[in-house]
This record gives C-alpha cells, structure tokens and sequence, in this order.
C-alpha cells in the first residue's frame, strides 16, 4: 500500500484539538468535549458517525471551559466508552505512573489491557460510518491505537513515528497556548519538545520491532469477521 491512504492528515473540526486521519476512515483526537457545536456539524458532515472514547470513566466530565454543546447537536453520532486501561490496577502506578506517556510503556500497556486494547478494534469493526478514537491528550492511549491501526494498513515505521510526533507536537502547542501548565505534562521549549521526540521516537521503533497486531488481536478474541471490517475501515487490503 502506497502511504497516502495511512498518512496522517490534519483535520479541521472546531474545537477539535489533535484531530487527524489515521487511516481510510478512522481519525483520532483529544477530548471531544472540546469541539463545538459547529465542529460536531463538521464532523457530521465529513461522515463520521461513531466516537470512541478510550478514557477511564472518571476522565469523561465537562469542565468550566470546555464549549456548551446542546444534546441535540451530538445526537447523530453515537460515542461509544471504550476505556482502554483500567488506572486502579495494583500495577498500574509502577508501571505508567500517573498516565501512559512513553511509546516505551507500549509494550506494558498491551500485555496488562489486552482486553480492552481488543475491545477497541471490536468497536471499530462493529462502528458506522467513519470512527473517531479518541482520549484526554490524543497521543498517547489514541496513539497505541493508532499506531497499531496504522501498521495494520500497512504503513512502515518511519510514517507511524511521524504520526506519534505529530500528535506529541499537537498537545504541546495546546498546553502553550490554552490554561494553566498541566501537573505531569507541562509545555516543552522547542530545544525540549525535539530531546524528548529524540527519545520516545527510538522507543517507539523499538515497540514496532516487537509488534505483531495481527497475531496480538486474533489471540484476544478479534475474529475473523470483525478483522476484515477494521482492515475495510482503514481502507487495507487482505492478507488473504
């Protein structure tokens, strides 16, 4: 497969905040409680018919600043909760500290939530329309998702560490430019943001080398069936 269907493209909601296509028909973002009523209508239009939110339960809140958006508005696209971690297991902590943060905590992440990493893609297969995976920040725990998606459509691993950079630099122009500096996730000064792109791109190229998605989800209860629907979300062509 040739690199434009997988690439990563901008997408412009209003509101939205690290919105990009990953593949085919599937995009991710941040928090959808930051897109406007007006951004909603957009993403209506473009044919998105499906949000998943990947956050724990007690993440999926309105806050004083977020935009007012009336029920009505969000009614035609079905959000689905799809929480990809579980932050109160025992070994949650040592392993990611306060939130999954690192491409090198990948590999951790999948072996302690395969389940849930499996349920995802279940809802991807089972979503109309196009689909929207998104968590808090859009890079991280979308990112897992992401990148496993992205490598399902075949892309290699230098277009699937663009990606992860791409949403690394999304979030921290937002922490520039929008409220207090976040507790664990302060902005970064370009000299900063590229040491720590340094870092995390070899992780993640590490976490690829190991990454076997096919084989992953089939041994977690992704069917057949449910394969070949994500495999047509992202626009891939069987293996078969």
């Amino acid at each position: 497969m040739d690199g434009t269907n997988s690439a990563h493209q901008g997408v412009q909601w209003d509101g939205a905040v690290n919105a990009w296509r990953i593949a085919g028909d599937v995009y991710r973002m941040g928090r959808h409680e930051w897109v406007t009523e007006s951004g909603w209508q957009q993403m209506y239009d473009d044919g998105v018919r499906t949000v998943i939110d990947l956050r724990a339960s007690r993440e999926r809140r309105q806050r004083d600043t977020d935009p007012q958006v009336p029920d009505e508005a969000k009614a035609r696209i079905d959000v689905v909760h799809c929480p990809t971690e579980d932050p109160d297991h025992q070994d949650f902590s040592e392993l990611f500290g306060p939130y999954l943060k690192d491409p090198a905590q990948y590999g951790d992440y999948l072996e302690l939530f395969a389940d849930r990493i499996a349920a995802v893609f279940k809802a991807i297969a089972a979503s109309p329309g196009k689909v929207v995976v998104h968590c808090s920040a859009g890079r991280d725990r979308s990112g897992v998702i992401a990148v496993m998606l992205q490598r399902l459509a075949g892309a290699g691993d230098g277009e699937i560490v663009h990606g992860y950079e791409l949403a690394a630099r999304g979030i921290n122009e937002r922490h520039r430019t929008h409220g207090a500096p976040h507790a664990h996730d302060p902005y970064l000064s370009a000299d900063d943001l590229e040491a720590m792109l340094t870092e995390r791109r070899d992780s993640l190229r590490a976490f690829l080398a190991s990454l076997d998605v096919i084989g992953f989800l089939t041994a977690n209860g992704v069917s057949d069936p449910e394969l070949a629907a994500v495999r047509a979300k992202i626009g891939a062509v069987s293996a078969d």
